[in-house]
């Protein structure tokens, strides 16, 4: 009875029962056949991917399956749950195909934030229509049609009911804190991103579900859904990488390691290793590029996604003809060390 992953959670459900978002706090991934079968035998799991909602007394039992297969973190939780009055739900997946339900969906977003799998390393397929917009507010997730009347219920109680945002996907943080990273606003980073161990995410930088940094790296700009950065890569300030929702289409734009992405560039295209787009440059993957030699000689003209992937080039535009340029990177992109002493 294999299993791609398992995880025990928190849920919160609307006034008609509907699940409408859920907390793992402890998800495992490839789970042991023993530790499924013995679930399994819990809640009545068959088979097929499943989201089952479970009782506090269901919960108890799963503490000694997640005990007896040598998982304390799952098992304590599990004995907290079991003591709780929130809607419980244990999430069972066979296999990595489309999310079918809202639990299935934040189970796999939660995977990628805890970094137990990278952007496109699990199915989302239709995760977009799966969920829906919710209120995320200081008392919690908040169906949009039950708002209203939450609202004149909190003043009526002395209270006031803050609403951090609109969307479908919540903060990331609001679920899963990975260790040695920094952010200053916090809401700029979803649910489903995966942020590297040594990134610091300035005030103005934004990363997507399904996206992220892979190591230490500096973001400052925007790195969209589908874009995965390398290590001690930069995104400069206002920079932005263009995703699979923002016109990217099916490509996976990435960023390799060591490179810069100027302050106000952008990117459309795969970029390798220590290459650098100067500030104000954007760079999409049908730009014209000229390429140049070491003495500055034009050797040919390519459309940038011809050069997918490749390392040590550096891109700017020529200030008197307004062409692009490329030609060998000389100089390493080196991040501040004290920036990213993120313990």
């Amino acid at each position: 009875m294999a299993s791609f992953s398992l995880a025990l959670g928190t849920a919160t459900q609307n006034r008609d029962g509907k699940i409408i978002e859920a907390f793992f706090p402890t998800p495992a991934l490839n789970p042991s056949e023993e530790l499924v079968k013995a679930v399994a035998a819990v809640v009545g799991y068959k088979e097929g991917n499943q989201a089952i909602e479970v009782t506090p007394a269901q919960c108890a039992s799963l503490a000694t399956a997640f005990e007896s297969a040598g998982d304390e973190k799952s098992a304590q939780f599990a004995a907290k749950a079991a003591l709780s009055s929130q809607p419980l739900v244990l999430v069972i997946l066979a296999t990595d195909s489309a999310p079918a339900s809202v639990a299935e969906g934040f189970l796999k977003l939660q995977l990628i934030s805890h970094r137990l799998v990278k952007p496109h390393g699990v199915v989302l397929d239709g995760i977009f229509g799966l969920l829906h917009n919710i209120a995320w507010t200081n008392q919690g997730p908040i169906d949009l049609p039950e708002l209203a009347e939450r609202q004149m219920q909190a003043r009526l109680n002395g209270e006031v009911l803050t609403i951090d945002c609109v969307d479908k996907f919540p903060k990331m943080v609001d679920y899963v804190v990975p260790a040695g990273i920094r952010i200053a606003d916090t809401s700029r980073v979803r649910l489903g991103a995966h942020v590297g161990e040594g990134t610091t995410v300035m005030h103005e930088g934004f990363i997507n579900f399904n996206a992220g940094t892979a190591g230490v790296s500096m973001v400052e700009g925007r790195i969209s859904a589908g874009v995965m950065v390398g290590e001690g890569s930069d995104i400069g300030g206002g920079a932005s990488i263009m995703g699979t929702l923002s016109g990217g289409g099916k490509v996976v734009v990435s960023i390799g390691e060591n490179s810069l992405l100027g302050a106000n560039a952008g990117l459309g295209f795969p970029l390798g290793d220590r290459c650098t787009i100067e500030s104000g440059l954007y760079v999409t993957a049908g730009s014209k590029v000229r390429m140049l030699d070491a003495s500055g000689q034009e050797v040919e003209v390519v459309k940038a996604r011809d050069l997918a992937g490749k390392s040590d080039l550096l891109f700017r535009r020529n200030s008197v003809t307004g062409q692009i340029e490329c030609l060998t990177n000389k100089s390493a992109v080196e991040l501040n060390s004290e920036l990213h002493s993120n313990n």
